[in-house]
């Protein structure tokens, strides 16, 4: 067999849920006094996809500890089987997690988990800083437009997933999952890396929304907030200050 063969033939058996090795394969094995090659293989079958497993609970704790142990194995062992591991990184195994549970309240819970991940990898970008505004001439501020730094991640969440996933990680008594009366936006994002939140009240999120997604420039921004509040460029400019010490932003090109 050629070596091209063989690792075709092994990886097929590692991701065959039966573990039912090939018999050329099997042939190609040799065993021992104390182990056979079909035991061998079976024990490597095992740790493999135990070690799958183990990278699915270290990604999702706070998923793994609202359904237990036996119910998330099971989930995680479908979802192995219908999305095997195509990267050689384990860092990209639960990238299709959320998306492959059926019920609502857990595939959110799976995509909060699954923001810190991704917040936690992302390039830095070149955040701007509140030296650098303070540096802008005043007829630059009307056509300011930023957007938000790679590591930001938007979240709208429907049921208590966050309060969850707090409790989780601050070893408090785990909640039950319930849906919220109103619906939240939350931030997830990287600063001094350190995974950071924070929920957005409906007003803020339309107007970070509408500067970095829509492409809002300031003056924009301020004539939005003009029927919501008495000194929409006093609110506008409150909240970049926020936004920039938070770390969210850079400037648009």
């Amino acid at each position: 067999m050629r070596l091209k063969d063989w690792q075709l033939s092994l990886e097929a058996y590692l991701l065959d849920a039966q573990g039912q090795p090939a018999p050329a394969l099997l042939s190609s094995l040799q065993g021992s006094a104390t182990l056979s090659a079909e035991t061998g293989l079976a024990i490597y079958h095992n740790a493999y996809r135990a070690r799958l497993q183990e990278a699915l609970r270290g990604d999702f704790p706070a998923l793994l500890a609202l359904l237990g142990d036996e119910v998330f194995a099971q989930l995680a062992g479908d979802y192995l089987q219908a999305n095997p591991s195509e990267h050689f990184s384990l860092r990209w195994l639960g990238a299709r997690f959320a998306g492959f549970l059926a019920e609502p309240a857990w595939a959110e819970l799976a995509r909060l988990e699954w923001a810190f991940t991704l917040a936690f990898d992302a390039p830095p970008g070149s955040p701007l800083t509140l030296t650098q505004m303070a540096s802008l001439a005043p007829a630059e501020w009307p056509e300011l437009r930023v957007r938000c730094l790679p590591s930001v991640q938007w979240l709208e969440l429907h049921y208590n997933s966050l309060a969850i996933w707090r409790a989780v990680k601050n070893d408090q008594p785990l909640l039950a999952s319930a849906p919220l009366a109103e619906a939240q936006t939350c931030l997830v994002w990287r600063a001094d890396l350190q995974g950071q939140f924070r929920t957005l009240g409906p007003d803020e999120a339309v107007a970070l929304h509408g500067m970095v997604e829509q492409g809002w420039s300031f003056a924009e921004l301020c004539l939005s907030l003009a029927e919501r509040a008495e000194n929409p460029a006093a609110l506008a400019a409150g909240w970049l200050k926020q936004w920039l010490s938070e770390g969210l932003l850079q400037r648009a090109e």
